[in-house]
């Protein structure tokens, strides 16, 4: 717990000035983060995560843990109407071994239906099956995780710090935003990068053969038939890349577009 707290007071120091917040009488935005799974220390995750949107926004967080595995569920999503009440679902979860169809579809149903989401580093690496590392074409057996996310990945590279850098067209989640270099973190490839999908930002990083690796490492994508707003940051692969001014306030940004209050 003491932890928690220590991180809570860091992120509360450097957000206090930062953003655009909602107006002290609005109603409080209403927020599932769906946190956990394998790979990731998703118990320290949360906490930043809530304190983060909590402290920048007026908005209520709900977290929704399970276990440390690659074959995480979670509760809310083994029921039909499970995202009623919530305006934004914030997918950091880690569940690349579970290929229930039904289960999956119940999850993209909501967001197929309007339910705007953000999406962080291996939730684009989760509810995948098949020839995933391969190019997946629109209408897939195994495309539809992908589709929502408008963008595939299937891997990443060492963890060194990642180069971040704003493309030049301007996006209101990152007009005015500065380049940065996170700290150690995974950079997760492209394999493809569907229509719907607008990138934001290019990560690279610098490999120990002198090499260099780069991708999209945030990006907006417009879902299905009602162009539900989506949007993604592959960075956060770590509390430490999390507690970062730079990532705390992109995410931020992300929300207030994905429910229409970035102006």
């Amino acid at each position: 717990m003491k932890i928690y707290l220590i991180l809570f007071f860091a992120v509360s120091g450097l957000f206090s000035t930062s953003l655009h917040t909602f107006a002290e009488e609005a109603k409080p935005l209403n927020i599932l983060l769906i946190n956990g799974g394998c790979c990731h220390d998703y118990d320290a995750q949360g906490p930043v995560i809530k304190a983060i949107v909590e402290t920048s926004l007026n908005a209520k967080v709900t977290i929704a843990s399970s276990t440390n595995k690659t074959d995480a569920r979670f509760k809310p999503f083994e029921q039909d109407n499970w995202s009623d009440g919530y305006d934004l679902v914030i997918h950091n979860e880690c569940s690349a071994k579970v290929n229930d169809k039904e289960y999956v579809n119940r999850i993209l149903k909501a967001h197929l239906d309007g339910l705007p989401s953000l999406n962080i580093h291996c939730a684009m690496h989760s509810y995948r099956w098949g020839s995933f590392k391969k190019p997946v074409k629109i209408g897939d057996d195994n495309a539809a995780w992908f589709e929502m996310i408008g963008l595939q990945s299937s891997g990443h590279g060492p963890r060194f710090p990642i180069n971040v850098k704003y493309l030049k067209d301007t996006h209101p989640i990152t007009e005015g935003l500065e380049d940065w270099v996170t700290p150690r973190g995974e950079l997760y490839n492209n394999v493809q990068i569907f229509d719907s999908a607008t990138p934001l930002a290019m990560g690279s990083q610098t490999l120990k053969d002198g090499e260099m690796a780069e991708a999209v490492v945030a990006w907006t994508n417009l879902y299905g038939p009602n162009k539900t707003k989506i949007f993604s940051i592959s960075i956060g692969h770590s509390s430490e890349e999390m507690l970062d001014e730079s990532f705390g306030l992109l995410l931020s940004r992300g929300i207030l577009w994905c429910v229409g209050e970035l102006d």
